[in-house]
């Protein structure tokens, strides 16, 4: 298991092979990401990226980007009226913001459904910072929310971080004919 030392001045290497320094107050958190690894570093694309862009440009910051695979597909405005509202299958939108950490719970929450009700219900993500026409059409004034359509109509809601029980017995009641 790897070990990492803390520092407690806030001056530290920018890159691996640099000497030169900035000032970084969350430098614990990349150290607990093992960002600064050298061992985890040489086999991180996104870090030798990093430092590439870093010696064409000194005064870039690291940039961490969390890429999610998601079994729910994400939708835009563009595909809106036709994956939801003229869909003969029953679906399930769930509007999430990136910086919306409860999001990220119920994301898996929405991939387990996704896979459990493959075929019955079509599931899918909506994010409200690109697409805010269509969540300012729905009312949605806080994340995450997950709405369920029936034939092109609203039907239900769970708003907020619920357990799987609550999306589950939601769907269940859109499901009954």
């Amino acid at each position: 298991m790897a070990s990492y030392t803390s520092y407690s001045t806030a001056s530290i290497p920018f890159s691996l092979t640099s000497s030169r320094t900035l000032h970084n107050p969350i430098f614990p958190v990349y150290t607990s990401l093992g960002l600064l690894n050298p061992t985890l570093a040489a086999s991180s694309p996104s870090l030798r990226i990093q430092k590439k862009l870093k010696s064409q440009n000194p005064y870039l910051l690291p940039k961490i980007q969390c890429v999610r695979e998601t079994k729910a597909t994400p939708i835009t405005k563009d595909l809106w009226e036709t994956s939801i509202l003229n869909s003969e299958t029953p679906v399930l939108v769930e509007f999430y913001a990136n910086w919306c950490g409860p999001c990220r719970m119920v994301h898996r929450l929405i991939d387990e459904i996704a896979t459990e009700y493959a075929g019955r219900l079509k599931c899918f993500v909506l994010n409200t910072d690109t697409d805010l026409e269509i969540a300012e059409s729905y009312e949605i004034k806080a994340v995450p929310v997950v709405l369920l359509f029936k034939n092109g109509q609203k039907c239900d809601a769970v708003i907020g971080t619920m357990p799987k029980e609550f999306y589950v017995a939601a769907i269940e009641r859109l499901l009954k004919p």
